[in-house]
């Protein structure tokens, strides 16, 4: 677990300023889309809390569901690292009290950097004191920088602080940096810049079978709504209700059965049971190998054995 990673508070999810209360406004707060929760943000989470608890008021996070490309140019909308409730889950773990996941649609995105400011920063969320990166923009057009966002700050007597990028190998960590090693696969290199493990979710549903018949069971996992890495085999930790088991999973086609079709396959270690319409949840830790075709069943039967090894000790390690 990264250094940064606190123990989880009570934390709240609103889909709307109405909802929230009055003792969460008038405090810190940042506003940014954190998608997958990196160590990045967790920087700009740290000193978030510092200025709530200089000003002695609640650490707030204005998020937004969807992300403002899929509004603006759905044709460019990156898959994201994480849905709402899982946003909310890490922040949470990093010590914020209360994210507001506000709905976006063309009257938000309408508005400009000056409304933008006032409705929302202003009166909505009433903060006291404002902690952003310096790729923040805000209102129509990305009209709002840092530099109109320290003025608007000033004239409303509102701390305002804008935190340094965190880099790691000279480049800057970032929600597209970290989509394209799990496109790779290099789950790895993503989990080293997250702060938890990458995680999916789906759908338990009926496949071929094949699994089953040669003593490796798979549950098949539908309806993932967020980026799913790159062709492989990996360790994982599968959780299900109460069900929290290590797992070997196999994103991609099944070659050795002459199969094209995609497919996300999880081999519960220790499981026997009936899973199918059940939602499931897979964090990524490792990268086992890449896909590829056997001889045989038998020969694939030994590399399953192996691959089930290695995942239930990457698996074993919550």
């Amino acid at each position: 677990m990264p250094a940064t990673a606190k123990q989880s508070i009570a934390m709240r999810l609103f889909r709307s300023l109405a909802e929230l209360p009055d003792k969460l406004r008038g405090g810190a707060v940042s506003i940014g889309n954190f998608d997958g929760v990196h160590r990045g943000h967790a920087r700009l989470v740290e000193r978030l809390l510092s200025r709530a608890k200089e000003i002695g008021g609640p650490p707030v996070v204005f998020t937004f569901d969807p992300h403002p490309v899929w509004i603006l140019r759905p044709d460019r909308a990156p898959p994201p690292l994480t849905w709402p409730e899982r946003k909310a889950e890490l922040l949470a773990q990093l010590g914020i009290e209360a994210v507001l996941a506000y709905p976006t649609d063309e009257p938000l995105l309408s508005l400009c950097a000056a409304d933008f400011f006032q409705q929302i920063v202003a009166e909505g969320l009433a903060a006291r004191a404002v902690v952003e990166g310096p790729n923040f923009h805000f209102g129509k057009d990305r009209e709002g920088d840092p530099e109109l966002l320290r003025k608007f700050c000033k004239e409303h007597a509102i701390m305002c602080e804008i935190v340094p990028p965190l880099t790691v190998r000279d480049e800057i960590i970032s929600s597209s940096r970290i989509r394209g090693l799990i496109a790779a696969g290099d789950i790895d290199a993503a989990n080293a810049l997250l702060t938890r493990p990458y995680r999916i979710r789906g759908l338990v549903t009926h496949g071929a079978g094949r699994g089953a018949k040669i003593g490796f069971p798979t549950a098949n996992i539908s309806g993932v709504d967020t980026l799913l890495p790159g062709y492989g085999v990996y360790a994982a930790r599968a959780r299900s209700g109460k069900l929290d088991l290590p797992a070997a999973v196999n994103v991609g086609p099944n070659p050795t059965f002459g199969e094209d079709a995609f497919k996300v396959e999880a081999h519960l270690i220790g499981f026997a049971g009936n899973l199918y319409g059940s939602p499931l949840t897979l964090d990524f830790l490792a990268r086992l190998r890449d896909i590829r075709p056997f001889g045989s069943v038998d020969e694939l039967k030994r590399q399953l054995a192996v691959d089930v090894a290695r995942a239930f000790e990457g698996g074993s390690r919550k």
